[in-house]
């Protein structure tokens, strides 16, 4: 059974999830800019790693409290 995290939804063309299959994570990204891009991982660690560069203070074009917040939601997968 794949049980699916909502990260964030901005719109339909900004989003980003989570879905937990068995021990793979898949995340899947969605932006108006990029388009759909998927990221497999086998384990937790190394999701949070990506979600801790992908997010990281110099990189996100948002609030400090956003960043937290995407980050939190990441911890609790």
């Amino acid at each position: 059974m794949i049980k699916k995290h909502l990260i964030y939804k901005k719109d339909k063309w900004n989003m980003l999830s989570v879905e937990v299959d068995g021990k793979k994570l898949i995340v899947r990204e969605i932006s108006d800019r990029w388009g759909e891009d998927n990221h497999t991982f086998l384990s937790r660690p190394a999701m949070l790693e990506w979600a801790e560069q992908r997010f990281s203070k110099d990189q996100f074009d948002g609030t400090e409290e956003e960043r937290q917040r995407i980050l939190e939601e990441f911890r609790n997968i």
